[in-house]
C-alpha cells in the first residue's frame, strides 16, 4: 500500500449537506478499492485561480489514504464522472521523507478536527 493525497474541488452551488455527501462519496471510492482513509482535510469554500465552468470559487477537501497503486486508476475514473467535481488530482508519497511528511499532514488534519469536534458539540 501506498501513501497518496487527492484534491478535489466540488461545485460550490450545493447546499453543506450535498458537499459533506460528496466528501463521502469520494472516500468511499477510495474503500472500494481496498484503501485506507488516513484522514480528511476539509478545507472549506476557497477562490479559484481562475473559473471553472464559470465557477469563481470551490469548496477544497484533501482526502490523505493509503491504497493499492491499481485503485488510484479507479479513483479518478469515478471522479472524471462525478458531475459535482470541478478539479481533482492526486500526489503519491514515495521515499521516507516524503512519508514521513505524509504522517505529519495527517497527525496534523487529525489535530484540528479533534480540536474542532467538541466546539460543535456545545454550540
Amino acid at each position: 500500500m501506498n501513501c497518496y493525497e487527492t484534491l478535489v474541488i466540488i461545485k460550490p452551488t450545493l447546499t453543506e449537506e450535498e458537499i459533506a455527501k460528496q466528501v463521502e462519496l469520494v472516500s468511499s471510492y477510495v474503500t472500494e478499492q481496498n484503501g485506507e482513509i488516513s484522514a480528511i482535510d476539509k478545507m472549506g469554500m476557497r477562490q479559484l485561480a481562475y473559473e471553472i465552468d464559470k465557477n469563481p470559487r470551490g469548496y477544497y477537501a484533501i482526502i490523505y489514504h493509503k491504497s493499492p497503486a491499481a485503485a488510484i486508476d479507479e479513483v479518478e475514473r469515478k471522479l472524471r464522472y462525478n458531475e459535482n467535481v470541478l478539479k481533482f488530482f492526486t500526489v503519491k508519497y514515495s521515499n521516507k521523507k516524503e512519508i514521513a511528511q505524509f504522517d505529519k499532514l495527517v497527525a496534523a488534519c487529525s489535530k484540528t478536527t479533534k480540536e474542532e469536534a467538541p466546539q460543535t458539540e456545545e454550540a
